[in-house]
């Protein structure tokens, strides 16, 4: 008989063909994962059933019945749990959007004076970026509730002023509040306007002058932007357009503008002096990545130190600085659930009261780790956007 033959009518056994163990392999595998997991869960099922914890999500129509210090939304003790789980969320929203805003801007001037020629600026932001690195954010938060702004502040009668009619005391921080008056709306509109296409503009001109080499002063024209549509809007309204509610002290408290209570004062500057620590490190990385011909090529072009900076350090650095920004602000967001310890109403600590009220564990677990991790799939989808588009593209 032909050997070859054989072979070639036969072919090789599926017990030793290795595509063939491979796939088997998997199934088998998925399929002891998938019955694994029916198990457990279906044990959770037993186990929660014989102890009358049910896993449903019917409670959330429940009325919450327990009040809640801070708000941004109109919220009493009546309303549902749901509404009470979309306070802390707004709340947790809140503390994360001025963090990010506030910690990205004192993160960067940090990482500058970290990397500045003067000895003294350079040594200061070092031992501000080791100090914070170093410590637990709960020690800091706590230092600054405790230690700040519930003990080392003054009473109401004897709050500290500080410009622009701000104040702050043992019961908080005090500013004013914009007040936007009857015929206001073509003063809003062109605001808006003003706003969203300042970006823009700034933007498209600045892509013009890196393509042609033409100035094209994408910084002076968008700020004019920004600057100009309020402006007509104000002249079209009036004075009466804005107006600003200032905090007056009366008998026992202040009243009017906008009140920033001990809890989230401490939480937002803790937040953001702890995060700005390591976003100056990515910043200072980030710059010091460029290639120094990339700096000494600019400066013999005649370009000014500031120019050298915004025009060519810069662009180059965003490439290194934007991944593992996105990282802190992912950190920030989470790290806001520390404020279970200090008193304010973000959304663990509301979740906390709500596995007391409605004693459902296990469905309010599963809702605060969904909000997180909407919250931080958000924040890497429109960052990512931005990281795609900086950069560099090779052909």
């Amino acid at each position: 008989m032909n050997p070859s033959r054989t072979s070639i009518g036969q072919g090789i056994p599926l017990w030793r063909d290795e595509r063939a163990l491979r796939i088997a392999a998997q199934v088998v595998s998925a399929i002891a994962i998938l019955g694994l997991l029916a198990w457990g869960f279906d044990n959770l099922l037993t186990a929660a059933n014989q102890r009358g914890l049910g896993l449903g999500f019917s409670f959330v129509n429940q009325s919450a019945g327990f009040p809640i210090g801070e708000s941004l939304i109109p919220y009493t003790p009546s309303d549902p749990f749901i509404y009470a789980f979309l306070v802390g969320i707004l709340n947790t929203v809140q503390v994360a959007v001025l963090g990010i805003v506030l910690a990205t801007a004192l993160g960067t001037v940090v990482g500058l004076a970290r990397l500045s020629q003067n000895w003294l600026l350079s040594r200061l932001a070092l031992a501000y970026i080791e100090a914070h690195r170093n410590i637990p954010l709960l020690v800091l938060l706590f230092i600054w509730y405790r230690g700040v702004f519930t003990a080392q502040l003054p009473q109401v009668a004897n709050s500290l002023h500080l410009p622009g009619y701000i104040y702050l005391n043992q019961r908080g921080v005090y500013l004013p509040k914009p007040v936007f008056g009857p015929g206001s709306t073509a003063f809003v509109v062109l605001l808006a306007l003003g706003i969203l296409l300042a970006p823009v503009i700034w933007s498209v001109l600045r892509g013009v002058e890196e393509r042609s080499g033409r100035r094209t002063h994408f910084t002076l024209l968008s700020l004019l932007v920004l600057v100009a549509l309020p402006a007509i809007g104000w002249a079209i309204a009036g004075r009466a357009a804005l107006s600003w509610d200032v905090p007056v002290l009366e008998t026992f408290n202040f009243k009017g503008g906008v009140h920033l209570t001990p809890e989230f004062s401490a939480l937002l500057v803790g937040l953001v002096t702890y995060t700005a620590a390591f976003i100056a490190e990515v910043v200072r990385a980030g710059i010091q990545a460029v290639d120094r011909g990339q700096t000494e090529a600019a400066r013999a072009l005649g370009l000014s130190n500031g120019q050298v900076l915004r025009l060519v350090v810069i662009p180059q650095a965003l490439r290194v600085i934007i991944p593992p920004l996105i990282s802190q602000y992912l950190n920030l967001t989470k790290n806001s659930s520390l404020a279970f310890f200090i008193g304010y109403p973000e959304l663990f600590a509301i979740g906390k009261i709500m596995i007391n009220q409605a004693g459902r564990a296990v469905p309010v677990f599963v809702m605060i780790m969904a909000a997180y991790l909407a919250m931080s799939l958000l924040t890497s989808a429109v960052l990512n956007v931005y990281n795609r588009r900086v950069q560099l593209v090779e052909h």
